[in-house]
């Protein structure tokens, strides 16, 4: 189930960047009805009205999901109070997240709001992840496992992430795919935005590199060089994509597939940060190593 979590997060983020991208934003023009009128898209409004329908539609996907895995682990509230905290909290946080889709239709798609949503499901991806890592992990306290500068570039890296994927929300909210053929965009200028994002996405790539060539010096149970492996994979993937979709006119597809990879690279980071510690009685670096 926290699998299940995690794979129903990044795929929400797929087709609402689908919506987007298909200029079907306002395919239902109000919320929490479709229209006015109908609580469900009607025929004369197309496969606009269909394809944003369909998208809300997927939240009861999500919370189904996330009511299932909150009643996996109330039982063992005591003793996983982790657990339960991570699944409570990603459940609240869902209605949440429709709620800020809603304001998206009622604000006319205004770039800032629909960024924020965007924002919101990188968020739910990065509690998802954790909550994957922790239903592996030992439960009790945890100490650092790994040198201490090891740990400060990691964490160096996951800022310059977050960095990249605020810009990169920044670029398309200045480009052309608004979601509707009426809405604002912010204003930003789309080839200047674009020169920004690849900034820290580069200093990511080196960051990270590092990280791969350090994790050979860190505990194996960690597992750190498949993480670090895992979170390379995805970013040199990410940056292929990113150029072919720049210099191809930012095709449908290719958008599409940079957004879903943006909040996969963000799920690879969380499990490399989470996994930087062991249990206390395990054996660990001491902040000098």
């Amino acid at each position: 189930m926290a699998w299940a979590t995690l794979v129903v997060q990044i795929g929400i983020v797929g087709t609402g960047g689908l919506v987007r991208l298909t200029g079907s934003g306002l395919g239902c023009p109000t919320w929490p009805q479709c229209t006015a009128d109908s609580l469900v898209n009607t025929p004369e409004m197309g496969i606009h009205g269909v394809i944003e329908f369909g998208n809300r539609m997927l939240t009861f996907v999500l919370v189904i999901v996330a009511i299932l895995m909150f009643l996996f682990v109330v039982r063992m509230r005591r003793e996983r109070r982790d657990l339960f905290w991570l699944a409570l909290s990603i459940g609240l946080y869902v209605p949440l997240q429709a709620i800020i889709g809603g304001i998206t239709v009622l604000t006319n798609l205004n770039p800032y709001v629909v960024g924020l949503h965007y924002f919101a499901s990188v968020l739910l991806v990065a509690l998802s992840a954790v909550l994957v890592v922790r239903v592996y992990a030992t439960p009790g306290p945890r100490v650092l496992a790994v040198p201490r500068w090891y740990a400060v570039t990691t964490h160096v890296t996951s800022v310059f992430v977050l960095v990249t994927v605020v810009v990169g929300i920044l670029v398309t909210g200045s480009g052309p795919h608004a979601g509707d053929g009426g809405a604002a965009r912010n204003g930003l200028n789309p080839e200047f935005m674009q020169h920004v994002h690849s900034w820290p996405a580069y200093i990511t790539l080196a960051l990270t590199l590092v990280l791969v060539a350090g994790s050979r010096r860190t505990p194996p149970v960690l597992r750190l060089t498949l993480w670090t492996g895992l979170l390379l994979a995805v970013e040199a993937l990410q940056i292929v994509v990113g150029l072919w979709q720049a210099r191809t006119g930012l095709p449908i597809v290719l958008v599409n597939i940079h957004m879903v990879l943006a909040v996969m690279l963000v799920a690879a980071m969380t499990a490399v940060v989470m996994n930087l510690k062991a249990p206390a009685a395990a054996p660990a670096h001491t902040a000098d190593s």
